[in-house]
C-alpha cells in the first residue's frame, strides 16, 4: 500500500514576535499534517493563534522554529518571490475583508492576480469563475455596485481561479449576515469538493466548523485538541523542495 502524503505539515513549529514589552510567544510548539482533500476547522477564541497559524501555512508569516511543508515546499526560510509564486499558483485565501481593488470591475479584480501569475487566458477563466460563483450578470460592475455578500463571492472566485490545491479561509463569513453567510458556506464547501481543494477554516462559527472532517482548537497559542489527528503520516524528506534553494 502506498504511503499517504501530508499536503501540508508542521512539526514543532513556533511563532515569537516582539513588541515594546519584549517579544512574545505568539504560536508554541504546533505540529499535525493535513491530507490532500481533507477540510479542516481552526477554533479558539480570539487571541489564541488561529489566524498566526494561517499566516505560517499561508507564507504570510516566517517560523520562529520548526518546519512549515505546503504542497511539498518548505516555506521556513523561503525568499519572498518563492513565497509570492507559491501563493500565486498553488494557494487561495479568503478572507473576512473582501480585498478588492474598488477602481477595478468583478472580472478586473479576479483576471488581474491570473495575470500576474502569467495565465495567457486570464480575462476567460475570471469569466468563467464569477459564473460558478452565480455573478455572471455582475461582472461588470465595481465592488461599491456589490452587496457584501457579492463581493465575497467575488473574492472566493479569485481565490479559486488559479485552480490552488489548497483553499484557506479567515473568518469568511465574518463581514456577512447569517443568511449570506450560510450561503457563502455552502458555495465555498461545494466548489472545495467538485475541484478535490483541500480546505483550511478559520472560525468563531462552530456550526462552520462542524462542517469539517476535522477540528483543530487552540488556546494560548497551543494545539488543546485535533478530532483528526495524522500526526504519524509525514512529508518524506525526498519530496520536500526547500524554498528557494
Amino acid at each position: 500500500m502506498a504511503e499517504k502524503t501530508a499536503l501540508i505539515s508542521l512539526s514543532s513549529v513556533s511563532l515569537t514576535l516582539s513588541s515594546g514589552a519584549g517579544p512574545v510567544n505568539i504560536l508554541k510548539d504546533i505540529s499535525f499534517n493535513i491530507m490532500p482533500g481533507e477540510s479542516v476547522g481552526i477554533v479558539g477564541p480570539s487571541g489564541s493563534g488561529k489566524s498566526s497559524l494561517m499566516s505560517l501555512m499561508t507564507g504570510l508569516e516566517q517560523a520562529s522554529g520548526g518546519s512549515v511543508t505546503v504542497d511539498g515546499l518548505r516555506l521556513d526560510g523561503a525568499d519572498e518571490d518563492t513565497l509570492a509564486r507559491h501563493r500565486l499558483s498553488r494557494i487561495g485565501i479568503v478572507m473576512q475583508a473582501f480585498h478588492l481593488i474598488p477602481t477595478m470591475t468583478a472580472l478586473e479584480n479576479v483576471a488581474v492576480p491570473l495575470e500576474l501569475a502569467g495565465t495567457n487566458d486570464a480575462f476567460d477563466r475570471a469569466a468563467r469563475e464569477l459564473e460558478a460563483v452565480g455573478l455572471a450578470h455582475r461582472m461588470d460592475h465595481y465592488p461599491a455596485q456589490l452587496s457584501g455578500g457579492e463581493q465575497q463571492r467575488v473574492a472566493l472566485a479569485r481565490a479559486l481561479a488559479p485552480e490552488p490545491a489548497i483553499l484557506f479561509g479567515d473568518e469568511p463569513t465574518g463581514n456577512l449576515d447569517g443568511k449570506t453567510g450560510r450561503a457563502i458556506i455552502d458555495l465555498l464547501f461545494d466548489l472545495s469538493e467538485k475541484r478535490k481543494s483541500t480546505l483550511v477554516l478559520v472560525t468563531h462559527d462552530p456550526h462552520l466548523a462542524d462542517r469539517c472532517d476535522r477540528v483543530i482548537s487552540m488556546a494560548d497559542g497551543r494545539i488543546v485538541d485535533d478530532t483528526g489527528d495524522t500526526q504519524s503520516v509525514t512529508v518524506p524528506a525526498d519530496k520536500q523542495k526547500v524554498g528557494g534553494k
